[in-house]
């Protein structure tokens, strides 16, 4: 077959064609509607030609890339006629189309990019900006409104999908020319704020720091840096010529912020990224990374922030959300002291989610499987040798809890909460302990943490079941995965236990209930079958337990 240049053109227009239809979704209107941030679904697309094949996708990476495809015949058009002839009259055909879409199809913006495999290798091109300024007005007065009286004025936590569109608009230079940096950080500090405490916080966090990622790499560092590093690791070479002008100046403060986001909040293995940022604005001459890298964000004392005598040194820094303790003599006393400098910490806002960096001759864990071996870990493991440190060990508990925060040096099945390491050892260890155990329990994000599993385990197999031990096992019971394994069937054939059991699980929620019977019996179906066989007060309070779990 011989492609002609009409010919080709006639088959992108189809192609265009296609897409658009493919796009123009029924409930695009009804999608735009869920937040008033959101001006139109599309805002970009990607004709790829290579190999007498056309391709029309919103895929910013496109299809292929040069050389992966195999070419199988050779391509006859040219730079010239890319350029010169398919470009203008695809930019013509695509405008037309664009306009009779219907609005909530389009975003306020719109590109049309093309990659074309010719004679001479590949021709990347814009084919087509197009803007719709009256769509473009609207949405900054909804940002703006949406600031004023959702975030300045708010006083509850706001949505993750508003987050989403709002973080990466603040940084969108064709809908601010020029951006603000202070004003973008503190509406992004402010979000944070009205969120701390709520479910959604992370997922915010998330989005904040991608978005500023994203800014970072695609539009301030190709500004001064190349990029020299690889898939797996991040590098950056200082440009000869670069220099940071004086309207730059503001801009590191928000390379700055968005490295702190990225170590604060991100797993370990984004840590690079963010250490290059700041290592980039060092490079510089920011004395502000010098001062963060250094000695953290200056929010705190540095009597707070660095103690030491000759047994033990401890230190903090903010912004990595790290704190460093090395133990000269194992001692109580040297426990005594670094958990006083923890505790003091965090009562003056240190964050929450956090690492210690642990130095000692000694490693001592916690008698659980599945909890990440890390220095965090091993430093409270080594305070609860010490008796008479175990009270600083509750009031550092009490203190570091915090729903939604984590210890940053363990990750996925073995996160856990601030806290937790603290906990378990003083539950494991004495009775006295339970209350605490109960206000921990009350604090997991069972959505995001399995490791009261093991620990609940421990504590039954520990204390065995009474009638005192049931209140603080049922607590810990509800706040555990369906994962979680346990022995203790036989145990509740006594009666008295059972009717204990019943009296606890009346004021719960049906599905409470029903989570307790899956992790005790299996599920109601075989509680069922357990309760056809019993007989007298057994039968009685098993059937009560399957009526507490069924919805009413």
């Amino acid at each position: 077959m011989e492609y002609t240049l009409e010919a080709i053109l006639e088959e992108m227009k189809m192609e265009i064609d296609k897409w658009l239809i493919f796009i123009s979704d029924k409930e695009a209107e009804k999608i735009v509607k869920r937040t008033t941030l959101q001006a139109g679904i599309h805002g970009y697309a990607l004709l790829e030609y290579a190999d007498g094949r056309v391709d029309v996708t919103d895929n910013l990476l496109g299809l292929t890339e040069p050389g992966k495809r195999k070419q199988n015949t050779p391509e006859q058009l040219t730079e010239v006629q890319v350029r010169e002839q398919i470009i203008p009259e695809l930019a013509s055909y695509m405008l037309d189309k664009l306009k009779a879409l219907p609005p909530a199809v389009l975003d306020y913006r719109f590109r049309f990019d093309g990659k074309f495999q010719v004679s001479s290798g590949v021709v990347n091109v814009r084919i087509l900006e197009y803007a719709d300024e009256a769509k473009r007005q609207q949405l900054l007065e909804r940002i703006s409104f949406y600031i004023s009286n959702k975030l300045e004025a708010g006083k509850y936590p706001t949505k993750p999908l508003e987050t989403f569109f709002l973080a990466r608009q603040l940084l969108d230079e064709g809908l601010y020319p020029v951006l603000d940096f202070g004003r973008i950080i503190a509406v992004y500090e402010k979000i944070l704020e009205l969120n701390k405490g709520n479910k959604h916080l992370a997922e915010h966090r998330n989005t904040i720091t991608i978005a500023l990622r994203n800014w970072v790499e695609d539009h301030w560092l190709p500004r001064y840096f190349e990029n020299t590093g690889t898939q797996w690791q991040t590098g950056f070479t200082k440009k000869i010529d670069a220099v940071l002008e004086n309207a730059g100046q503001e801009t590191v403060e928000l390379v700055i912020f968005a490295a702190v986001c990225i170590l604060k909040y991100e797993p370990s293995y984004s840590r690079s990224a963010g250490l290059a940022f700041l290592q980039c604005a060092l490079e510089l001459g920011s004395v502000q990374a010098a001062r963060l890298i250094n000695h953290g964000s200056g929010a705190f004392a540095e009597e707070v922030m660095r103690l030491c005598n000759d047994q033990v040194e401890c230190s903090a820094n903010d912004v990595f959300a790290e704190v460093r303790i090395r133990i000269h003599q194992e001692s109580e006393e040297s426990y005594a002291f670094a958990l006083r400098f923890l505790t003091n910490l965090l009562k003056l806002g240190f964050p929450k989610s956090y690492q210690i960096k642990f130095n000692s001759t000694v490693k001592h864990w916690l008698p659980l499987k599945g909890l990440g071996k890390t220095g965090t870990h091993r430093f409270f493991a080594n305070a609860l040798d010490y008796p008479g440190v175990h009270p600083l060990l509750e009031e550092y508990a009490k203190a570091a809890m915090e729903t939604f925060e984590w210890y940053t040096d363990a990750e996925g099945e073995k996160c856990c909460m601030p806290g937790s390491y603290a906990v378990f050892g003083l539950g494991l260890t004495d009775q006295a302990y339970f209350p605490l155990v109960v206000q921990y329990m009350e604090k997991v994000d069972v959505e995001h943490q399995s490791v009261q599993n093991r620990f609940t385990a421990a504590l039954i197999e520990q204390y065995g079941i009474y009638r005192e031990m049931l209140p603080v096992m049922l607590t810990c019971m509800l706040y555990c995965t369906d994962s979680l394994k346990l022995k203790m069937k036989g145990e509740l054939e006594d009666t008295r236990l059972l009717r204990v059991l019943l009296d606890q699980v009346r004021g719960l929620h049906y599905y409470q209930v029903e989570h307790l019977v899956y992790l005790i019996w299996g599920g109601k179906n075989k509680l069922q079958k357990l309760a056809d066989k019993a007989e007298g007060e057994q039968k009685q309070y098993l059937a009560g337990l399957i009526q507490a779990a069924n919805r009413s």
